[in-house]
């Protein structure tokens, strides 16, 4: 496949990742009495990447994360070479989603960016003001469980054809989990797309969100190449 085809297929599912995930928080979580609420956000994140895996997922392999590009680069499941296009890629994707977000939600009367645009955060701007060590701390473990949920079903012995479904309902799990704490990222293209809408604490508070998931993802993908390795002793 052509390094084009999988770049434009990496923007497109994190366009969808963003705009499905972070629009199902902005715009429809506190919709009147009939809003989706926490577990309707944490669903509609797996169902971006369920769907995107199998729609794209032949073509570029559906990381839609940076963190998730190294963490596979990490466990000898991607070249290196292709890393820093994807990764340009998918922030490229994650910005337009926003973008896109940002239009239909300030059609709005009364729009505001007060509530966050779905930005994640620490201290005074975790959803239940978790301190930043914590959120640091969730950041690194959900991306590495994440990575190492990819990469167990994605595994040649895994049974076949049913790895979106798993990784798409652990990315709601770790939503379920860690959305009280920073509003989950576990993916730096995710968070910088809405931090630059947001801006001000946002962006201050962004280098969390690429520091935590890429450590998360690097040593989630070199937990799992243990077992490779085990495989081919």
């Amino acid at each position: 496949m052509q390094l084009s085809k999988k770049l434009l297929a990496e923007f497109i599912g994190t366009f969808w990742l963003v705009l499905g995930g972070c629009g199902s928080a902005v715009l429809a979580a506190r919709f009147l009495d009939v809003g989706i609420g926490l577990v309707g956000v944490a669903l509609a994140f797996g169902l971006t990447v369920l769907t995107m895996a199998y729609a794209i997922g032949h073509i570029s392999g559906c990381h839609l994360n940076p963190a998730v590009t190294l963490g596979l680069w990490a466990g000898r499941r991607f070249e290196s070479k292709e890393v820093v296009p994807y990764i340009i890629a998918q922030v490229l994707g994650g910005i337009a989603g926003a973008a896109t977000l940002y239009v239909i939600a300030s059609g709005a009367a009364g729009f505001s960016l007060s509530g966050g645009f779905a930005s994640n955060g620490y201290d005074q701007h975790s959803p239940g003001g978790y301190s930043m060590i914590a959120c640091l701390v969730t950041e690194i473990v959900m991306t590495a469980m994440f990575l190492i949920i990819i990469m167990g079903a994605t595994d040649k012995r895994a049974p076949a054809g049913f790895a979106p479904i798993a990784i798409g309902l652990g990315l709601t799990l770790i939503h379920l989990i860690s959305i009280p704490v920073t509003n989950t990222s576990v993916n730096p293209a995710r968070s910088t797309g809405v931090a630059i809408f947001e801006g001000g604490w946002a962006i201050q508070q962004l280098w969390l969100f690429w520091v935590a998931p890429v450590i998360g993802g690097i040593l989630g993908g070199l937990i799992y190449k243990t077992f490779d390795a085990e495989k081919n002793k």
